[in-house]
């Protein structure tokens, strides 16, 4: 049987270069692919994090260029994402997939190759590529190739990938690098990528021939613009746990390096368990009030981090807050983005949210660096519980204005253009 190329029956993005349901029945596969990639996107930032007191000891990285990795990686995909949604709709999720399997997995080899800080701030740096091209290319499948009613559960499913990115760095590959070292967990870890990348190749039909070009958009405007505000401190707030936690598990709360990197995979199976939940519930009507909820229980979980330096055992008790409240407040965000995304737009308006957050990545861990630089981890998590307060002021805001119809033509829901 020939396959299908994209736009036999498109849906939403038929006719602005979207994609199709790939070959074969149901959406398992379709799912455990996006899963797959957006695992891989942000695999390079949890094994960083993961790896953080084996990486300050090997390469001589400070706390400060610990942070400054994660403001390489996110700076670069927070530059790039505005044009990498533009180039998803121009060229369809299946090259854009395949491109981003491909370059993680060549990111995630240079950083094995380090043997400094050089080489390991460009490395992470062209690993912001694929977290660009995530977002975009993974909603586009979804909204090309998912019936609505379908969409906000594999929406969940795919991005809990990045949680499952964070458990295999702080678990498996944890325990492969006690075993034989942080290099050889980071080549294991490319040649899955590379492997991502074949799988993607085979199970995805061919993209239809690349639209026109268009104008980029930089700017975001009504409810994209809003919800690029409520990512920015979000993501603030995840990146220094994200990269901070495992290293004040261990220098403290003395917790050892083993069972510190353990708390990035307690933090990513929650995250899982989150955001496939609350993408489920994520209804319209009720879609726009979870935001600044899961940021206000964000706060809480900051709040913990901060009393487990007096009580350490409450450590794993803020992760587990941190992986249900946190983590999966950029999951509904991407579910209102999928929800409300006018035709052949998904992968822009997917690409300026998702500048938001990567922005706030970018931002965050330094300013945490400087704080456990010096020592003061309780400054540390007063700054990330201040960042989930700015970000539940930010969406519960949106969420009333939303609700008096005050964002005016930002506004572009499902049944008005039948599209998304």
């Amino acid at each position: 049987m020939a396959r299908r190329t994209y736009g036999s029956k498109a849906g939403a993005d038929a006719g602005a270069g979207g994609g199709g349901a790939p070959a074969g029945g149901g959406h398992t596969a379709l799912t455990a692919m996006l899963t797959a990639a957006m695992a891989l996107s942000m695999l390079q930032l949890f094994l960083l994090g993961a790896l953080g007191p084996r990486l300050t000891a090997d390469l001589g990285v400070s706390p400060v260029l610990l942070g400054l990795t994660t403001t390489f990686g996110f700076g670069t995909a927070a530059l790039l994402s505005p044009l990498g949604g533009r180039t998803v709709d121009r060229l369809g999720p299946r090259r854009t997939l395949v491109a981003l399997a491909l370059v993680a997995s060549l990111a995630l080899g240079l950083i094995a190759l380090a043997p400094g800080a050089g080489l390991l701030l460009a490395a992470v740096a062209l690993g912001g590529v694929p977290q660009a091209l995530a977002n975009p290319a993974t909603n586009k499948a979804i909204v090309a190739a998912v019936p609505p009613a379908a969409r906000p559960g594999v929406t969940g499913w795919k991005m809990s990938g990045v949680q499952l990115g964070a458990f295999a760095a702080g678990l498996p590959l944890a325990a492969l690098t006690a075993a034989a070292g942080w290099r050889a967990a980071l080549w294991t870890a490319a040649v899955l990528a590379l492997g991502t990348a074949l799988w993607t190749a085979r199970l995805l039909p061919p993209d239809p021939p690349a639209a026109p070009r268009g104008r980029v958009v930089l700017v975001p405007r009504g409810h994209v613009a809003w919800l690029a505000g409520f990512s920015l401190f979000l993501g603030a707030g995840i990146a220094s746990v994200n990269t901070y936690v495992s290293l004040f598990g261990d220098r403290r709360l003395g917790l050892g390096p083993t069972a510190a990197a353990a708390l990035i995979a307690v933090l990513g199976v929650t995250g899982i368990a989150g955001r496939v939940g609350w993408s489920k519930a994520a209804r319209p009507g009720r879609a726009e009030w979870l935001p600044a909820l899961l940021a206000a229980g964000s706060v809480g979980a900051a709040l913990l981090l901060l009393a487990s330096t007096g009580a350490p055992w409450l450590v794993w008790v803020a992760v587990l807050v941190f992986g249900v409240f946190a983590v999966s407040g950029n999951a509904v965000s991407m579910v209102l983005v999928v929800q409300r995304a006018p035709t052949g737009r998904a992968g822009q308006d997917s690409a300026l949210v998702a500048a938001g957050f990567f922005a706030g990545f970018a931002v965050g861990p330094p300013l945490f660096g400087l704080l456990a630089q010096s020592g003061r981890w309780q400054g540390g998590w007063l700054l990330v519980a201040a960042e989930f307060v700015l970000a539940a002021a930010v969406a519960g805001t949106w969420a009333v204005r939303d609700r008096r119809g005050g964002m005016g033509g930002g506004v572009i829901r499902p049944s008005a253009r039948g599209a998304a």
